[in-house]
């Protein structure tokens, strides 16, 4: 029934405010072919705000316009949003700067995130100036707008607004991390708050209050019960394990919990859904590629 949901969802028109939840890649710096790295769409009606930029988003944004999603055609991706600088939610930044462009985007890539984010979005162009001086220059048509980043170092609070979206950042704990950030997004009809990598914390259900989606990341705590004290150390001090989350939901009341970058090891998704739902009374599942919520 789920499966037949989400596919009915990603044929159906939306209205001009309709909003949904597009996961473009739930994965870890893991490399597993179906799974690509972390980034999340907003998608209003026809207009998209990308959370991360895990490696394989821009071909996930198009197999999901080929689904249906008007909002993730190539114009049109030029607002995102970085949680921190961790590659694995970073390495498809130039993807999402040029490819786009280079299939006719026009709008320069807004990019909002901690600080460092101005200066990755700077060398990343140097370290592609010869491609955007051929394709500007040489015999292939090109604008010279589309390729341009106007990238912004925020701090904690409102971060973006326009007549579709309101965009709240707030510092979460991940690490050693100076800045990290989870995003609350709030459209005409829903209410959405994204994790982003984070230890456990009271700041999640701060920010949902009954939200319409919590997003979420979560590692298994049997399985990391059989990792090294060294890996736990580490885990516990980045990551939130399967029943946090679920404790955390229970007192932020979200109506739909999804997990993302899921850490199962050796243990299954399945479990990992058993475990939040030992301290969850509501609907949670386990995002997957593509999948809309």
């Amino acid at each position: 029934m789920r499966f037949l949901l989400l596919a009915l969802l990603l044929v159906l028109p939306a209205s001009a405010q309709d909003t949904r939840v597009v996961m473009l890649g739930t994965g870890t710096p893991n490399p597993m072919p179906d799974r690509s790295g972390p980034s999340v769409a907003i998608v209003v009606g026809e207009t998209s705000y990308i959370v991360d930029a895990g490696p394989g988003i821009v071909r996930r944004a198009q197999a999901a316009y080929d689904k249906g999603i008007e909002g993730l055609h190539m114009t049109k991706l030029s607002k995102a949003f970085l949680t921190h600088l961790h590659s694995d939610h970073t390495v498809g930044l130039p993807d999402l700067m040029l490819t786009p462009w280079v299939l006719e985007r026009t709008d320069p890539l807004q990019l909002f995130g901690p600080e460092g984010t101005e200066d990755m979005a700077h060398h990343l162009l140097k370290a592609y100036e010869r491609d955007i001086q051929i394709r500007l220059y040489g015999l292939e048509p090109a604008n010279n707008t589309g390729w341009r980043v106007e990238a912004t170092d925020i701090a904690a609070g409102v971060v973006y607004q326009d007549s579709l979206v309101t965009v709240e950042a707030f510092n979460v704990p991940h690490g050693s991390w100076p800045d990290a950030f989870g995003y609350r997004f709030t459209t005409p009809d829903r209410v959405i708050v994204i994790s982003g990598d984070t230890a456990e914390s009271d700041i999640i259900e701060q920010m949902c209050q009954g939200c319409d989606v919590l997003l979420h990341e979560a590692y298994s705590d049997s399985a990391w019960e059989k990792r090294t004290p060294f890996w736990q150390n580490y885990h516990a001090g980045f990551h939130t394990s399967a029943k946090q989350v679920g404790r955390i939901a229970q007192r932020a009341r979200p109506k739909l919990l999804v997990l993302y970058h899921q850490l199962e090891w050796s243990s299954t998704l399945d479990t990992l859904l058993e475990e939040v739902r030992s301290e969850f009374d509501g609907n949670v599942v386990n995002a997957e590629d593509l999948g809309v919520y």
